[in-house]
């Protein structure tokens, strides 16, 4: 089956880091920190419970990068909680004043598999849970699957415990096509280097598939549709937002200096955990900043281990990461780093 490209303003419509508002139309904002434009963005929107929050946040991430390992969480996480009420606020969620999340520790060996996290069903996780179509009831994951479902320190994961399966497959080129006979339209994107082979297709999760039509590549492209009418644009990208949110379920990015863009492999493996990076990210943070206030020992004996490095990655990539998701978030803007940077 034949397919077009679909362009918007000359350039191919393509997939966002915002997941619930994309703007679609807008150009990618180019900022070194998205900090002062996202209190910009509130002050002009007049949202100035949000922009309370968002001020806060930017004040315990200056405070996290000046502190050591073993303190840090604890600010970062208090970054990521008024972040996300920013967030909740400026959607206009109903949320309660509680966490939402809790910790408790098994056994008595130091080993992550031990540190275990709870998703509650009310507070501010349980209401990011939801404004991202995620549940949260009483869900409990070990902190070691946690960050493992984090794209953004895989490569530290992996490199930490070797004998579990890559759960990350990099994409190229991901954008919609439409139908050369009809209105269907889907995602498609290309399988590159070591990755472009029938192996790493019967990796990927059930909604994708091999795109066949094209030879020469490997590319692959999701089973499910949605109609693009060219003369009917405004319902189009109606129609395309709402594909794109269950896309994005499958579909993760790290922060960069380019856009870098993830599919996580599908398949019963164990500790595969269906949740945006965000809701992990908050979750796992929040972990650590228990132990940094409550038993800083504990968490010291943790950067004894063999997963130190993971910790360390973790700890030091993970506000920077989950401050561009929540700015994206927010606004409904993609935001990269000016070329000069």
């Amino acid at each position: 089956m034949g397919f077009r490209d679909i362009k918007k303003k000359k350039k191919n419509l393509t997939i966002h880091k915002a997941v619930s508002e994309p703007h679609f139309n807008e150009k990618t904002v180019l900022v070194t920190s998205t900090w002062d434009y996202v209190d910009l963005w509130l002050k002009r929107a007049g949202k100035h419970d949000a922009r309370f929050f968002w001020n806060q946040a930017h004040s315990f991430y200056d405070a996290t990068l000046l502190l050591p390992k073993v303190s840090a969480p604890l600010t970062a996480y208090y970054c990521f909680l008024n972040a996300a009420k920013a967030l909740l606020l400026t959607k206009g969620s109903t949320f309660s004043d509680q966490h939402g999340v809790s910790g408790f520790t098994i056994g008595g060996q130091t080993s992550l598999s031990n540190e275990k996290v709870k998703f509650k069903s009310s507070g501010i996780l349980p209401a990011l849970c939801q404004h991202l179509g995620e549940t949260a009831n009483g869900e409990i994951y070990t902190l070691k699957d946690l960050l493992y479902n984090l794209p953004n320190i895989h490569r530290a994961f992996d490199l930490t415990y070797s004998a579990d399966t890559e759960l990350f497959i990099p994409i190229s080129n991901p954008k919609i096509v439409r139908s050369m006979t009809t209105h269907e339209s889907w995602f498609c994107a290309e399988l590159t280097d070591k990755f472009a082979n029938q192996h790493t297709i019967n990796k990927l999760p059930a909604d994708f598939e091999r795109e066949r039509s094209v030879e020469g590549k490997w590319l692959i492209r999701a089973r499910r549709r949605f109609n693009w009418h060219p003369n009917q644009r405004p319902a189009s990208l109606n129609r395309y937002k709402n594909y794109h949110k269950n896309l994005r379920k499958d579909l993760y990015y790290i922060n960069g200096g380019s856009r870098l863009w993830y599919i996580k492999r599908g398949g019963n493996i164990n500790g595969i955990i269906p949740r945006s990076s965000m809701t992990i990210t908050f979750a796992a943070m929040h972990k650590l900043s228990e132990m940094a206030r409550y038993t800083p020992d504990k968490l010291a004996r943790h950067f004894d281990c063999q997963h130190n490095w993971l910790l360390s990655e973790f700890i030091t990539s993970a506000p920077t990461q989950f401050i561009d998701e929540i700015s994206s978030e927010l606004t409904g803007h993609e935001f990269m780093l000016p070329g000069r940077n």
